[in-house]
């Protein structure tokens, strides 16, 4: 992206910046209101830097970065990105089914000390759809759209068991709504967040089911959402990526700023005929029930309740969305498809890296908040 035309985005940032939040709400006060996100508080502007500095290896070095993809006029907007390093090659790659967008970098061998730096903009606000006031009439997807998501996919199957489970759930379920809250309702009864799963989990929900272990983290938990809805016919999608500030509810389980190199969460939509694309996370439900301080809360706790209640249909944004893309092909590697791309990539001759050790791949993702002056 042109230098001057990313450095223009200040001046948007400053237009869309939250008039009634303070900088110390900002950083994660506490207030004294309940956990209850609301686009009327305002957009909010973040910078996000990723660093990535591979160790030098024999061959050719590659890397994936994963840019913010999501262009939602109602709550996500990207702002740009630019990059700099010493890679031979650097340039945008986009996925040609989910639109997933990466910067793409190659070093030549003998390149001594291999770094990348992308610093990526975006422009966010809270979601919440108000169930009382449904369109006036039904919200259509394209036939493409639909298509994509309720299909199958390798790690999303949509028969079998995983058909039989939603169809259980949503027995008696006479509207699409109706449906899309049983199937929310019984992920959160009948799932726990494990933290011995590594990183944010791979969800592979048909194995879940099969084995009744239905634990895991936010890629497991939210795709077996995804999954079941698709099994009933009701489009559905994970949204892949990672916090970017601390939660103003005053939730620790819910927020991260500052280092965030290991701060990635997949949420999920579910597309209603009477309301569109709707927010859901059942997974970060069970990750308050888990973290939230004291820790290992029950059902009925305060916090967890309202959480419960406002994670069907609504998110706090503290968050960048980078991309819906399953099973992806990454441009120029040799290895196999990823599940999905919410962390950086990395390969060299003798394979991929592990993406979910940043420290020995080498990459660091640093968040902070644009505050208009």
């Amino acid at each position: 992206m042109n230098r001057r035309n990313f450095l223009k985005t200040t001046t948007l940032a400053a237009t869309l910046a939250m008039p009634a939040l303070t900088a110390k709400a900002a950083a994660g006060a506490t207030p004294a209101a309940p956990f209850a996100p609301s686009p009327e508080a305002g957009w909010r502007t973040f910078e996000l830097t990723s660093h990535i500095e591979p160790q030098l290896t024999d061959g050719v070095l590659r890397a994936w970065v994963p840019l913010p993809s999501v262009d939602a006029a109602e709550w996500f907007r990207p702002m740009g990105n630019l990059w700099q390093g010493n890679a031979s090659v650097m340039r945008v790659e986009t996925d040609p089914v989910y639109g997933a967008s990466m910067l793409y970098a190659e070093w030549a061998p003998d390149t001594a000390k291999p770094q990348l730096e992308v610093v990526s903009r975006f422009a966010t606000r809270d979601r919440a759809i108000d169930f009382s006031r449904p369109a006036a009439s039904p919200v259509e997807l394209s036939a493409a759209e639909f298509d994509l998501y309720t299909r199958a996919t390798e790690l999303l199957p949509t028969d079998g068991i995983v058909r039989d489970t939603a169809l259980e759930i949503t027995r008696g379920a006479s509207t699409d709504e109706d449906k899309a809250r049983a199937i929310y309702e019984w992920v959160v009864d009948n799932t726990f967040r494990n933290p011995k799963t590594r990183g944010c989990g791979v969800g592979d929900i048909r194995t879940m089911l099969e084995t009744r272990d239905l634990s895991g983290k936010c890629a497991d938990l939210n795709t077996l959402y995804v999954g079941l809805a698709r099994a009933v016919g009701l489009p559905s999608r994970d949204v892949y990526g990672v916090r970017v500030a601390d939660s103003r509810f005053g939730y620790k389980s819910l927020g991260k700023s500052g280092d965030v190199s290991k701060a990635q969460h997949c949420r999920a939509e579910v597309f209603l005929s009477r309301f569109g694309w709707v927010p859901v996370d059942p997974a970060d439900v069970r990750k308050v029930v888990l973290e939230e301080p004291p820790g290992k809360l029950a059902l009925d706790d305060a916090k967890v309740v309202a959480a419960r209640k406002q994670l069907f249909g609504a998110w706090e944004t503290n968050w960048l969305a980078y991309n819906y893309g399953h099973d992806l092909k990454l441009p120029g590697s040799t290895g196999p498809v990823v599940p999905f791309l919410m962390y950086p990539q990395g390969e060299n001759a003798a394979g991929r890296f592990d993406s979910l050790d940043p420290a020995a791949f080498r990459y660091t993702l640093t968040s902070r908040e644009l505050i208009a002056a």
